[in-house]
């Protein structure tokens, strides 16, 4: 499958799955199951609940998507634990 039939859309993180999956909430009130791209997870880039994304979908399945970006802007408030990891593990 080409690039080009993939279908983009914008949700927010509603709930963290096992498996590095996620339940996101489209714009459209749908909710998908999606997991992390690759590119994300080498990078180390870290999804939340109430994380605004965006996932890319394939015509066939609209039940399942891959999570290819994070907005920046639209984080979801921290919390006083998520607050202190501002330091760097080795």
């Amino acid at each position: 499958m080409s690039k080009e039939e993939l279908l983009e859309f914008e949700g927010t993180v509603t709930d963290i799955l096992p498996d590095a999956r996620f339940r996101v909430t489209l714009d459209n009130d749908h909710e998908i199951i999606a997991y992390t791209a690759g590119r994300m997870k080498k990078h180390r880039i870290r999804t939340l609940v109430g994380d605004r994304v965006t996932v890319e979908m394939t015509p066939y399945d609209l039940d399942k998507g891959r999570i290819v970006y994070r907005h920046k802007d639209e984080r979801a408030p921290a919390t006083r634990g998520q607050a202190r990891r501002n330091f760097r593990r080795r």
